[in-house]
């Protein structure tokens, strides 16, 4: 590794990344604590939505909570695998259906209260530093949409000759 190497710096998403990830560890530790086993708290999201919607095809789903098709379709797959939902074919043969199993439906009313708890928890953690997290994020998209991370990147980016 020579010094020109950027990634001998240290990586500034680096600390984000493990705090989110800290943070995900404690929330499934809660439901590991409760007998909840295969739960991940990404999976508390369209868990709820669902037993609020019932069935949805993926890209409604994925509308719903605002996040990519891909993502979505990744975590229903992970949720089916934790026998969480099913999947059954949808109005027609390129959509599928995604409803809860009675496993999911039976586990709700706990996500929903941690659910309630966790945001309970970020309000609590906002008070207690000088920045607010929920603020500083707010102010970040406000900065990003006056000037793109992508422009802002091609304004420091400088091409390798050839």
């Amino acid at each position: 590794m020579t010094s020109s190497d950027p990634t001998a710096l240290p990586d500034p998403w680096q600390p984000l990344h493990e705090l989110l990830a800290a943070m995900d560890a404690e929330i499934e530790q809660v439901y590991v604590e409760r007998g909840i086993k295969g739960v991940r708290p990404r999976f508390a999201y369209p868990l709820i939505r669902l037993a609020h919607t019932g069935p949805l095809t993926i890209r409604e789903l994925a509308t719903s909570l605002n996040r990519s098709h891909s993502a979505v379709s990744q975590t229903v797959a992970a949720l089916r695998k934790e026998g969480l939902v099913t999947s059954e074919p949808g109005p027609d043969a390129r959509t599928r259906r995604i409803d809860l199993t009675e496993r999911g439906r039976a586990l709700v009313p706990f996500l929903e209260a941690e659910w309630r708890a966790t945001h309970a928890a970020v309000a609590e953690l906002d008070a207690e530093v000088p920045y607010a997290m929920t603020a500083v994020v707010q102010e970040l998209r406000r900065a990003l949409e006056s000037r793109s991370m992508r422009q802002r990147i091609l304004r420091h980016l400088v091409e390798p000759p050839g």
